[in-house]
């Protein structure tokens, strides 16, 4: 209860007694409570002081009551002053242990909706409602009956059963999505405009008799030529020219993107992050120490120091083969001497890197280059040896640089079997096909157009070319008076050489004839009949020039000869080598020794062949596989790695001349088709038929002796 005086000011009077609120107050018996119970409350005070003065007064109106018949007083003179006192806590008050109980409520029902199992409607209706009543009365009654006993009892479950069943295949699918902060505000901006745009436009008004004019292209709003004066409106909605802007910034960005600048910046920038990436593996390619960051992170520490410990290892190696080189001591002699078999580490391969891409995979390596002038660049040729699955080829340009995409890629309609790089136009890059057309690229220039193409020549062969080679003419003369001629050798037992003018015009070396097999005749057989020849030519295979006469050359076929030829006479083999079963892949002049020459065969064999003999000097077989390739290492003369179906080997002559030093395999599904030793470094390149080129080191491999076999 408050009370105002006249001008609205609270005048209540204070009580001066606070009651204590931890005591109880006794439960009230009577209508009419004592004055100490009033006195005891906010507003007693003034009610036990209106009762004691004015007589007439009605008690039973409580503590809150008024008498009307005290119009006359005036509250306002009466002031109450009430000091507020404030009870100190002691140290005793503040340890006391004060309990405070928590007890639940009554439980609130919000909603109650009881389930109705059988219809109203239906019959039994009226018999389920009375066992219902029946249930409900039941019920209220069990407590405190007598009739009522609890019992435990155990039921019998049924017995569960598992049961499979087939169902269709769940497919799963990830699906991924980005989202730009230009596109968002894009998005965000576009819902925005639309209802703005419809709201000025209906705010746009013109005076009386207004013209509006539509515009196809701004779609803009004008109004002129009212009565009361003239007034040009011109309204143009937001969303046009924020779309005119757009189109404006796409086009800007499109521009960027497909400037030649930006192209150029983005080739530097994958070449610095590629070699950031492979650091490690390209200084151990070069031979190189590794060099180790010192502010590397702890991510990356367990890699440092693996690479570092390889390092280390890498140089133990290397100071063990200059002692044995300063020492004359070759690996064979290793085991007479008194040192620890754990010490002695054998040669085996370190993967480096793997040249491939999508492009790439599925796709045959048939052959391999590197270009004359720079030893960073690498060109890989692409095709299929099964004629059953015959693709489109390729002709592609790696660097070091970016082992993860290749420099050019060339797009050919065939398959590519053959290539190689130019020496007096380091740019050139001859490419050999399977229907044996002979193409020119240009490596400089980023367009994939051949420069030059015999496939409309009269004299093209008719085969598939197995290789080409550019070769100098002659090799004593200045580095003005060099020329260079490009020789292959088809199918069709053809071997020319080709004239690079305005078109690609050729001139025949040779032509491969065939040859009977010269088989003793057995006592007592008689003679036998010769069998009739489909061509009177044998399909070339392969052929190599000598190192330092480049009059000569030697040409492997399918009938498993091999041929010395002379480029001064093109009726007569030189001298013919009788020793495979099967058609010759490869042959291969020694760089050190020239007159020592390898071959190798589908026969599953390699053969070491002098020049002035007629028989093999050496049979190498290892495996029941074919050979595809060999070459010799361009440091030892006793070392040459060759690739079988099943893995690579590298023989050492001067450690064994039965089993091959090192063996590494093909995985489960790749065949090795080609392998090439790196110029300038101890590292071997193989490739397979899937189209991957991987990157070796040769470690532990003895020093040569001497560079005679």
């Amino acid at each position: 209860l408050q009370v105002f005086d006249d001008v609205g000011k609270d005048v209540t009077p204070r009580p001066l007694f606070r009651s204590d609120p931890n005591n109880v107050v006794p439960r009230q018996g009577k209508l009419l409570a004592p004055s100490t119970y009033f006195g005891a409350r906010g507003s007693g005070f003034l009610s036990s002081f209106s009762m004691h003065q004015t007589s007439g007064v009605n008690a039973s109106l409580g503590s809150f009551s008024r008498s009307r018949l005290l119009t006359s007083y005036n509250f306002s003179d009466v002031q109450v002053r009430q000091e507020e006192t404030k009870e100190e806590l002691t140290k005793e008050d503040l340890d006391r242990r004060v309990d405070i109980y928590l007890t639940e409520t009554e439980t609130i029902w919000i909603l109650d909706m009881p389930s109705v199992v059988v219809s109203v409607e239906s019959e039994d209706a009226e018999r389920v409602l009375e066992r219902n009543r029946i249930y409900i009365d039941i019920c209220k009654n069990r407590p405190g009956n007598d009739r009522f006993v609890e019992k435990m009892m155990q039921t019998v479950n049924g017995a569960a059963k598992n049961k499979e069943v087939q169902c269709d295949k769940i497919i799963m699918e990830d699906k991924g999505m980005m989202v730009t902060s230009w596109d968002l505000y894009d998005s965000f901006n576009g819902s925005e405009i639309e209802p703005t745009s419809k709201a000025e436009g209906s705010r746009a008004t013109t005076g009386k008799r207004s013209k509006s004019h539509t515009t196809k292209e701004l779609k803009q709003t004008m109004s002129v030529f009212s009565d009361r004066g003239s007034t040009t409106s011109i309204m143009i909605p937001e969303s046009g020219v924020l779309a005119r802007n757009h189109e404006e910034e796409e086009c800007h960005s499109e521009a960027i993107l497909t400037s030649e600048n930006f192209q150029q910046d983005l080739f530097f920038m994958e070449r610095i992050l590629m070699e950031n990436i492979f650091q490690p593996k390209l200084a151990a390619y070069r031979q190189f120490p590794v060099l180790i960051d010192p502010d590397v992170t702890s991510d990356t520490s367990g890699t440092v120091a693996a690479v570092k410990a390889k390092q280390e290892e890498h140089d133990k190696e290397k100071k063990d083969k200059e002692e044995q080189k300063e020492a004359f001591i070759v690996p064979s002699t290793l085991s007479d001497l008194n040192k620890i078999p754990e010490e002695i580490v054998p040669p085996r391969l370190e993967w480096l890197w793997s040249y491939i891409c999508d492009l790439t995979n599925g796709h045959s390596v048939s052959s391999m280059a590197w270009s004359k002038v720079n030893p960073d660049l690498l060109a890989v040729g692409y095709g299929a040896f099964d004629f059953k699955e015959q693709k489109k080829g390729l002709a592609c340009c790696w660097s070091l640089k970016n082992p993860m995409w290749p420099e050019r890629i060339f797009q050919c309609e065939h398959a590519v079997t053959a290539l190689d790089f130019s020496m007096a136009s380091p740019n050139l890059l001859a490419v050999g096909m399977r229907n044996g057309s002979v193409a020119i690229y240009n490596v400089r220039s980023c367009n994939d157009a051949a420069l030059l193409d015999s496939s409309e020549s009269a004299s093209k062969h008719t085969g598939p070319v197995w290789q080409l080679r550019w070769v100098e003419e002659d090799r004593d003369a200045t580095e003005d008076g060099k020329k260079e001629r490009l020789i292959c050798i088809s199918a069709d037992g053809r071997i020319t050489e080709w004239f690079i003018q305005k078109r690609l015009d050729c001139m025949d070396l040779m032509k491969i004839k065939r040859t009977g097999s010269e088989k003793k005749k057995l006592p007592g057989e008689k003679e036998r009949k010769s069998e009739g020849l489909i061509s009177q030519q044998a399909s070339g295979m392969c052929f190599d020039f000598h190192p330092k006469d480049t009059n000569f050359y030697l040409a492997g076929t399918e009938e498993g000869h091999i041929h010395q030829c002379s480029c001064s006479c093109n009726e007569q083999f030189l001298e013919t080598y009788r020793g495979h079963k099967g058609p010759v892949y490869k042959v291969a002049w020694n760089p050190f020794s020239t007159d020592m020459f390898l071959s190798c065969s589908a026969d599953w064999s390699i053969i070491l062949w002098h020049r002035d003999s007629e028989s093999p000097i050496l049979t190498f077989s290892s495996t029941t596989a074919c050979v595809h390739d060999i070459m010799w290492s361009p440091k030892s003369a006793f070392i040459f790695a060759a690739a079988n179906e099943s893995r690579v080997e590298i023989w050492d002559l001067s450690v064994s001349t039965l089993n091959p030093v090192i063996s590494h395999f093909a995985g489960p599904r790749a065949k090795f088709t080609s392998v090439l030793f790196a110029t300038n470094t101890d590292c071997l390149l193989v490739g397979d038929s899937q189209g991957e080129v991987s990157v070796f080191e040769l470690q532990n491999l003895a020093a040569p002796n001497s560079n005679k076999v």
